[in-house]
């Protein structure tokens, strides 16, 4: 059974829990079976990496850690961050804002 989401790749996101509340960014991946997004720039968390080769360093990095899907919000250009709805045009599905109406 796959899961369907409201959010997708390359979706402006803003963050409403949590210790980044209220940061925007874009969806750079969506887990399905864990229910998270990765968000660039957002929740970033430091990382031990290994040396890999003779000329890669390893040491401490920062990575963007999961989200869970439930903590963002979908930003409308019109009214903010907004829930999405679907209309069907024609023979397509299009997602919408729940506020205004307009499609995402």
């Amino acid at each position: 059974m796959s899961k369907n989401f409201k959010i997708h790749k390359d979706d402006t996101v803003q963050v409403i829990a949590g210790k980044d509340k209220g940061k925007r960014g874009t969806v750079v991946r969506v887990l399905t079976k864990k229910d998270a997004v990765i968000v660039s720039g957002i929740n970033i968390v430091k990382k031990a990496m290994k040396r890999r080769s003779q000329q890669d360093q390893g040491g401490i990095a920062d990575v963007e850690a999961p989200l869970n899907i439930s903590n963002v919000a979908l930003i409308c250009k019109k009214c903010g961050p907004t829930r999405a709805g679907y209309k069907i045009d024609g023979d397509k599905k299009i997602r919408v804002c729940r506020k205004c109406g307009e499609a995402l």
